[in-house]
């Protein structure tokens, strides 16, 4: 009910608003599903976001990654291509404007780091550069492809982690990990089964501006190894 909601949201109603009534709708939207999931959502260093227009860089656990950091500030999101061809989600994801790649393929990735530049102008792209979800316990060699769009359009970067705790013994949880061969139906079920999760984002002072997209990749996942180490 609440995605058939949100599909009726984007086909009525968000032709006919603002930039920043559709942020807040999302929003809204957000931590209405957060909330159906017993998710309690916590931020720290949200202060140190000065930009409006930026890259973010991202740990990556989960699909519900995505609702967790808009049920903080709406973004526009870099995905795979197979996420387009989920049912609801994936047309969802459309109307909000995500970037689709396709993984392995050099033609494909050229393109997106241009299309990320001309927009990041204009918006807070983020991705997640690991290429892949992990179980949330380490943070996987980041790919440095993506990092080149902030330097050819001179945007700032920040990073963000993201991690689950069990809100009733404050120890991390799996539960919404999204990895291996597991599907959308039995993440969701996953999810609704678990204990009350808080989930945790931690935001990083912007990055140093950088000419070398590997370098921006290696202080970013360095940056967020340590959110991951340092919280709770």
């Amino acid at each position: 009910m609440h995605l058939l909601k949100g599909c009726l949201i984007l086909l009525l109603v968000f032709p006919w608003l603002k930039a920043e009534q559709r942020h807040r709708s999302i929003r809204h939207w957000c931590k209405q599903l957060l909330g159906i999931f017993k998710m309690r959502l916590s931020v720290i260093g949200a202060e140190r976001l000065m930009d409006t227009h930026y890259l973010m860089a991202a740990n990556h656990i989960s699909w519900i990654d995505i609702h967790v950091i808009n049920a903080f500030k709406p973004h526009y999101f870099v995905a795979k291509s197979e996420v387009a061809s989920w049912p609801l989600f994936g047309w969802m994801a459309k109307q909000l404007g995500t970037l689709f790649i396709e993984r392995g393929k050099p033609n494909s990735i050229r393109n997106m780091v241009q299309e990320i530049a001309s927009q990041l102008n204009q918006k807070a792209i983020c991705i997640f550069p690991e290429g892949t979800s992990t179980d949330g316990k380490q943070v996987a060699p980041f790919k440095s492809n993506l990092f080149e769009a902030a330097i050819v359009a001179n945007a700032p970067v920040y990073c963000l982690a993201i991690q689950y705790y069990d809100l009733r013994t404050g120890i991390k949880t799996t539960a919404p990990a999204f990895i291996g061969e597991m599907g959308l139906l039995d993440s969701i079920w996953n999810l609704i089964c678990s204990p009350p999760i808080c989930a945790q984002i931690s935001i990083s002072e912007k990055l140093p501006a950088l000419n070398e997209r590997k370098a921006l990749a290696e202080l970013s996942q360095s940056l967020i190894t340590a959110q991951l180490r340092d919280t709770r």
